[in-house]
């Protein structure tokens, strides 16, 4: 990366050139807001600052943390300037990064939770129908569970438990994969994911033939995480350097603007 010094006139291809961008890709960067305006010569021909070439870098390290959604917004806020409309954005992101991290810390909790050769047996009594080997009925299922069988029929007619019909009874019978696929979603359900999230999550549990596949998928995801976190550090650091550089307005004292626009209106 080079070094520039105040006063330096640089071309569009200069700041593409150092990024492997094309010059057309600066110039939308422009027009977007994501980098300031760029000044003009005599002759009509952009020439940039190393204030622009900061902002590039800046914009390009934020991406792989937060998105290029995100990151253009960022910096389009520090160039309007409104830099406590960036700096909340990054906070979201960072808020997202911690959700997502306690999403896959439930995921994980959930299949450890799992154990689906402990079936509740059915309540003992003369009229009580036993259910076939490795199966058990709704009622057994649904207070092993602590929820009620109203629940398991939700989940059912939302794909989360496909449990199979006694062809005598025509009572539901859920199958030690079945009950498996119960247990995740009760913990799924516990840790705040919505129903149409879970069903992603065991129809891969099925096509997989089990949990144990699904190790790989953990690890990945941990690096995922991991890697945007990562991410996220670079990019703050090259968006402070970029406003270390333009001496952006310090966040109490652009609060105390904005207040004072509001109080005028």
């Amino acid at each position: 990366m080079q070094k520039l010094q105040d006063g330096v006139r640089l071309r569009p291809i200069d700041l593409a050139r150092e990024h492997g961008l094309s010059t057309q890709a600066v110039r939308n960067y422009e027009a977007d807001g994501v980098l300031p305006a760029a000044g003009r010569t005599a002759y009509g021909y952009r020439t940039y600052t190393p204030s622009h070439a900061l902002a590039l870098r800046a914009f390009l390290a934020l991406i792989p943390g937060h998105g290029h959604q995100t990151a253009a917004a960022i910096m389009q806020a520090v160039n309007r300037p409104a830099i406590l409309d960036a700096l909340r954005l990054i906070d979201e992101s960072h808020a997202q990064l911690l959700a997502d991290r306690r999403t896959l810390t439930s995921v994980e909790s959930a299949l450890r939770a799992l154990d689906p050769s402990a079936v509740a047996p059915p309540p003992r009594g003369p009229t009580v129908v036993s259910p076939p080997p490795g199966g058990t009925f709704v009622g057994p299922l649904a207070r092993r569970l602590g929820i009620r069988p109203a629940t398991l029929r939700k989940w059912e007619r939302a794909g989360l438990v496909e449990p199979r019909r006694d062809p005598h009874t025509g009572y539901r019978v859920y199958s030690e994969a079945d009950v498996r696929d119960a247990l995740l979603a009760h913990q799924l359900r516990r840790g705040g994911f919505p129903l149409e999230r879970i069903a992603p999550v065991l129809a891969q549990v099925r096509s997989a033939g089990g949990i144990a596949p699904l190790e790989s998928m953990l690890h990945d995801w941990h690096d995922r995480l991991n890697a945007r976190g990562r991410a996220m550090l670079t990019g703050a650091a090259a968006l402070n350097a970029y406003l270390e550089h333009r001496g952006a307005m310090p966040p109490a004292a652009e609060a105390a603007a904005g207040r004072r626009t509001k109080s005028a209106g």
